[in-house]
């Protein structure tokens, strides 16, 4: 029972308002059929004279049953709920301060109806619909306990109670019914407020599970989860075009029946604990050969457990072949730029040897001392002996040994190395090394043995008058793209490696000096041919490993040699 003003205030949702008026249908039920029954044990029971009153009061119940039908039936298609939710309130009020009149007035047991009216009007239409309701059932209320005075049904359900004042009794009836609306208007408000941030909390939640839906479709990279046992439990388009297996088809198959090797790679256990990556070889669905870069890690739940893994693949197929042609262009530029610089190396030792032939030939035949033939003898040896060098370091350059790598403690190669440069430095050199006994590398013995003698020769080299070099070694963790190419293409897991730091104390290294220092046939020193560094870089490269250098003029320099580790059980 409210007013229809009330209705503008503060109309509800249309979908919440017809579940409301769905359970009110409901209450009302339940309220009739328990009405009904209280009706039949104990209203006008032996009272002479009130058969009209009861056959009214059955009438008003089945009115009520009649209300809530129509109301049933109605429901699913009435569209202006606010306006059939106040006619139902306003015929609610009427039916109980009809139930309460045909059933004694002040001594009838239905007159705490109007409580669940004035609750269901607050949880509707909130404050106004509260008080609305709850001034209007004190009006019926009140109509009806006059009503039953004037017609004597109080009379015929049991009489008046002896000292109780109907204006007192409709005082403590109303005082209820604002209270309940008081309380109905709280309990109103708490709902819709916690109505709109439940709302809210599922909008956001549905949009974020929309934006996650569309990024996850729109990546250009595979992507599938799997459980813990690893089955495939989501599958995205990209991941459909790269295999060729239907979404459908491949979740609940194992990952290695859609992605053979993919298991190996990322579900193994690791000791590092980084993430894998990955490029391997695969056949798709109709049997075409890709090459996929993979990488994937642990999926944890929402309280951080493990509950699955996730794997991120693409095709590199493309990318790998223009890697190759890049590597075949800088081959061929290299080689173009060796030879030029060969030539020019070349050239000098055999101008000296030239002019060496043709002082010895214009002589000829004319007395010259033994001393200075020798001499020129000697200039053409020596030049010989520089080119047969030259040509030697060049073949190592160009065409380095193949590596035999196994695993390698580093301890005892450095120790055998430094020993071997002790023999030969001056002693206003200070040579010290720290190799832990757990640095075991994979390396080829004997190529490791030449880096070492190189980098640690370049440093006693750069110290003429004296100063300290140092040989450190520890285990480091590789990010994932170190290394040289050919482990990047293959397979490089970001796994643990050795560096091996040579540091030394001289005059440091000029920043245009040190940008080409892996230059071929680039160097700084008198007889040098600037084959040195650029071999221990390729040698370093081939065993999966790194070389980079720090240096600054005044503070001396280090380079840092990263090779693969190995166990040191191995």
């Amino acid at each position: 029972m409210v007013a229809t003003a009330s209705l503008t205030a503060a109309p509800p949702a249309r979908e919440p308002l017809r579940r409301t008026l769905v359970r009110v249908a409901a209450a009302r039920l339940v309220l009739a059929i328990g009405a009904l029954a209280v009706s039949g044990a104990f209203i006008g029971v032996g009272r002479p004279g009130g058969e009209a009153a009861e056959t009214a009061l059955y009438a008003v119940l089945g009115a009520g049953f009649l209300l809530t039908a129509v109301s049933a039936a109605l429901l699913p298609l009435v569209r202006r709920l606010s306006a059939f939710a106040t006619v139902q309130l306003l015929l609610d009020g009427v039916l109980v301060t009809a139930l309460v009149h045909f059933s004694g007035g002040a001594d009838s047991f239905f007159s705490f109806l109007y409580l669940p009216i004035t609750l269901y009007a607050a949880i509707l239409f909130e404050r106004r619909g509260a008080y609305g309701s709850a001034a209007l059932a004190s009006a019926g209320y009140g109509l009806a306990l006059w009503a039953a005075e004037r017609t004597g049904t109080r009379e015929l359900f049991g009489g008046p109670a002896p000292g109780t004042p109907l204006f007192a009794l409709w005082v403590v009836h109303t005082a209820a019914l604002l209270l309940v609306a008081l309380l109905g208007t709280a309990l109103a408000r708490e709902l819709r407020i916690a109505g709109e941030q439940l709302e809210k909390s599922t909008s956001s939640l549905r949009r974020l599970r929309d934006l996650h839906e569309r990024t996850v479709e729109s990546l250009t990279s595979g992507l599938l989860t799997t459980d813990l046992e690893g089955r495939i439990t989501s599958f995205n388009p990209e991941a459909e075009r790269i295999s060729c297996w239907r979404g459908q088809e491949a979740i609940g198959r194992d990952v290695e029946e859609v992605l053979p090797g993919a298991r190996e790679i990322v579900m193994a256990p690791r000791a590092g604990g980084g993430r894998p990556r990955a490029r391997m070889a695969f056949r798709d669905r109709l049997g075409q050969e890709r090459r996929l870069g993979l990488s994937g890690g642990v999926l944890r739940s929402a309280d951080g457990e493990p509950g699955g893994w996730v794997v991120i693949f693409q095709d590199v197929t493309d990318v790998m072949r223009m890697e190759a042609e890049l590597r075949r262009s800088e081959r061929l530029a290299a080689t173009g730029q060796l030879a030029a610089n060969m030539a020019h190396e070349i050239r000098n030792p055999l101008a000296a040897i030239s002019g060496s032939l043709e002082m010895l030939r214009g002589r000829e035949g004319r007395e010259q001392g033994v001393r200075e033939r020798q001499q020129l003898m000697e200039i053409a040896l020596r030049e010989v002996e520089r080119l047969d060098h030259l040509i030697a370091d060049f073949l190592a350059y160009a065409r380095p040994a193949a590596a035999e790598p196994a695993p390698l403690p580093l301890a005892p190669v450095v120790e055998e190395v430094v020993k071997m440069l002790e023999a030969s430095h001056p002693r206003s050199l200070e040579l010290s090394s720290d190799v832990p006994a757990d640095c075991v590398v994979r390396a080829d013995p004997r190529q490791l043995r030449q880096v070492l003698w190189n980098l640690l020769l370049n440093a006693v080299q750069a110290l003429p008058e004296g100063g300290r070099v140092q040989i450190s070694a520890r285990r480091v963790s590789a990010a994932p793209q170190e290394g040289g190419a050919q482990r990047r293409n293959d397979h490089d897991e970001g796994g643990h490696h050795v560096e091996i730091a040579i540091s030394d104390t001289g005059v440091g290294i000029e920043p245009e000096v040190l940008e080409r220092v892996f230059e071929p046939f680039f160097t700084t020193k008198r007889f040098g041919s600037g084959l040195g560094l650029p071999t221990v870089h390729r040698v370093v490269e081939n065993h999966g490993g790194s070389l980079s250098l720090e240096s600054s003029p005044g503070a001396g320099t280090t380079v840092r040699v990263r090779l693969p580790a190995a166990e040191s059980g191995a």
